[in-house]
């Protein structure tokens, strides 16, 4: 098969796409993606006080991908451990000064049911409620079944909470098999240069 990609440009470029990716998601993989993220800040000089909060919000979303998608699988890792591989797609934009990002993958309907309650949890509070849960939840001991490597509570969906210029805004598709697809959508607003 082959592809116009001058049209694919064309059309993310309509759409103020820089980056769309769709595919496994490792964790290790997460690395590489996140070193080009920090590459196109570097090359279009984005400010620290920019790129520090779309950083953080895309490197948490990329862990919710992992944490959530029910298209998984083990594979053997560098060091012959196995290690988590989830499908997921990805896509960072930015329009009028504020950067985008959503990411899309399938949920089961008890994680989906989860994460509404979650996010409609933080996006109820304001930067300086956020601020206080987040701080309450480095020093909880109660850990999360559902949070990878541990983390107490909900931290990387706060993590993307605090650093989102407004509510964090997703959407649960019902599929066919009686799985869900969930889609997350944030925005970070682009500080002037310093």
């Amino acid at each position: 098969m082959q592809f116009n990609l001058r049209k694919y440009n064309r059309l993310l470029a309509e759409n103020d796409i820089d980056v769309i990716y769709s595919g496994q998601i490792r964790v290790n993989g997460i690395d590489g993606m996140a070193e080009m993220l920090l590459m196109y800040f570097e090359f279009d000089e984005v400010p620290l006080n920019t790129s520090q909060p779309v950083f953080s919000a895309f490197v948490e979303q990329m862990n919710n991908m992992l944490m959530y998608s029910t298209e998984t699988e083990q594979e053997a890792g560098d060091d012959s451990k196995p290690q988590k591989a989830s499908q997921g797609v990805y896509v960072i934009g930015i329009k009028n000064s504020t950067y985008f990002i959503q990411t899309g993958n399938t949920v089961t309907p008890e994680s989906a049911e989860n994460l509404k309650k979650r996010i409609d949890n933080l996006n109820a509070m304001d930067k300086k409620l956020l601020r206080e849960h987040y701080k309450r939840q480095l020093k909880s001991d109660t850990d999360d079944p559902e949070s990878a490597g541990g983390e107490p509570g909900d931290l990387g969906l706060t993590e993307i909470a605090r650093r989102a210029s407004g509510p964090i805004k997703y959407n649960f598709e019902p599929l066919d098999n009686g799985l869900i697809y969930f889609s997350m959508h944030v925005t970070i607003s682009q500080e002037k240069k310093l």
